[in-house]
């Protein structure tokens, strides 16, 4: 059945999910009277938000052929608008795995072939460029132009590529305002804000300031400090994923932007290419920040299982009937550097270790890329669930009052353009039938026996705090 319109709607988080939430919602004419309140921690951008950041890879390149239709769906916008002015780069994604690894990159490779023939069926397929299966490692060097290549087998998909993270966000974000339609709060969110009943509703949110932010329907957006907010044990973990850049000359920056984003699904390393010198001049968003940001890095980074960052926090929520009210739980939240240069911090030696290991293999032999000392390294903080989908659901202890957009598995990002409305369709309950279930609100599973979606590489376990005590290599 289709919910009803709200008076007011409180949106928690202008990541990925609650800026394009906001977004469809200014435009959907439905919402016309609807009073909308979007509250972020930090003035926006976010610098330690998982969507603020140099790149990320775009493609419809998944196992789960729904995900690589709706991706595909969401690529169709990134090659207009929302990828131009040097936001996107189509440069192809090499796609390999060793030894063990196949079933995710062969399914992968079915689905985007059925994508490219029906791209062909439908409209000519004029803009669609062959795919190109890899057998060996000589073949894999033979595309990726860089006198290196990871993974004994693969594909490339020359119709993938990566957007620039950041100024995607910020074209959103200006899109949104443009609207003059939500109402946009700087402040942190203690903890929601519960009526008291046999059957309670989410009434808003608390401010640190001590101030309250209430509203007809509270939709939680807030990525990996989600958990933070709602007991989510055995529902959604935060886990904290490697990222690295090293410097280029010009020259480098040169030849690399020609070159394709390399992704090994075995190991979860992969690398995205800078863009062609003449976007390197930061923008004025760019220079708004303090820092001017520049493009001539090279990023190296990890898909992986992650390190989990365990933090004892208050009970988040009421205590439900009959139920033992516990006073504090232990969860996964992220641990990050929001004051430093682009949010950098120190990662754990197994993760530099694992950055050099990887270029040392993506680039040739001779190349000094890998030698270099990194400008900067931080964490990305992906906010996990048990199979890889995303939350796009009503809570079902809060009778409609609270609606979680939250599990983007590190994938998120790549469907901004799109995901928004889907959740809008979703809270008007007429969510797309292939992501039904997905989307449904998840049982509770014990965190050990996560089966993910597949596409996780390296080690699985890592705890943060442990991994940083550990000797540390030179960055």
């Amino acid at each position: 059945m289709a919910s009803e319109i709200p008076e007011s709607i409180l949106i928690i988080g202008a990541g990925v999910f609650g800026l394009s939430t906001a977004d469809a919602l200014s435009r959907d004419p439905d919402y016309k009277d609807t009073k909308i309140t979007l509250v972020e921690r930090h003035s926006f951008p976010a610098p330690d938000g998982a969507s603020i950041d140099t790149s990320r890879i775009i493609r419809a390149d998944y196992a789960d052929p729904a995900y690589a239709s709706l991706a595909l769906a969401a690529q169709e916008q990134w090659r207009g608008d929302f990828g131009a002015d040097g936001r996107y780069h189509e440069s192809s994604l090499g796609l390999t795995a060793d030894p063990g690894k196949e079933d995710y990159v062969a399914k992968s490779l079915e689905n985007v072939l059925a994508l490219e023939e029906l791209a062909k069926t439908t409209s000519g397929g004029g803009s669609i460029k062959p795919i190109r299966v890899l057998d060996s490692p000589e073949e894999i060097t033979s595309v990726t132009r860089t006198g290196g290549s990871s993974g004994t087998h693969g594909y490339l998909n020359p119709n993938s590529g990566w957007a620039d993270a950041e100024a995607s966000m910020r074209y959103l974000y200006n899109r949104v305002r443009a609207t003059n339609r939500i109402t946009f709060v700087t402040a942190s969110v203690t903890r929601l804000l519960f009526s008291s009943g046999p059957v309670p509703r989410v009434l808003g949110a608390l401010l640190a300031d001590g101030s309250r932010l209430t509203a007809s329907l509270t939709i939680l957006a807030a990525g990996a400090w989600t958990p933070s907010l709602l007991d989510l044990r055995g529902v959604l973990r935060a886990t904290g994923q490697i990222l690295a850049y090293i410097p280029l000359t010009e020259q480098e920056q040169a030849h690399l932007a020609q070159t394709p984003v390399q992704l090994n699904m075995s190991s979860g390393m992969f690398i995205i290419p800078p863009p062609p010198p003449t976007s390197s001049t930061p923008s004025p968003e760019a220079l708004e920040r303090g820092v001017p940001r520049p493009h001539a890095f090279l990023k190296v980074a990890r898909h992986g299982h992650g390190y989990s960052n365990p933090v004892t926090i208050p009970y988040p929520e009421p205590p439900r009937e009959g139920e033992r009210q516990e006073k504090t739980i232990t969860i996964s939240l992220p641990q990050t550097s929001p004051s430093t240069a682009y949010a950098s911090q120190a990662i754990p030696s197994e993760g530099t270790t694992a950055c050099r290991t990887a270029l040392r293999s993506f680039l040739s032999p001779s190349s000094p890329i890998p030698s270099r000392p990194f400008t900067h390294t931080r964490l990305c903080h992906y906010a996990d669930t048990r199979s890889g989908d995303f939350i796009l659901s009503f809570h079902p202890a809060y009778a409609k009052s609270l609606f979680v957009a939250s599990g983007g598995n590190g994938h998120a990002f790549k469907f901004l353009p799109v995901i928004g409305e889907r959740v809008v369709e979703c809270l008007r309950g007429r969510c797309p039938a292939e992501f039904r279930e997905k989307w449904a609100w998840p049982g509770w599973v014990e965190e050990g026996k996560w089966e993910g979606d597949g596409s996780r590489g390296g080690a699985k376990g890592m705890v943060l705090e442990e991994e940083m005590r550990r000797e540390k290599g030179k960055l």
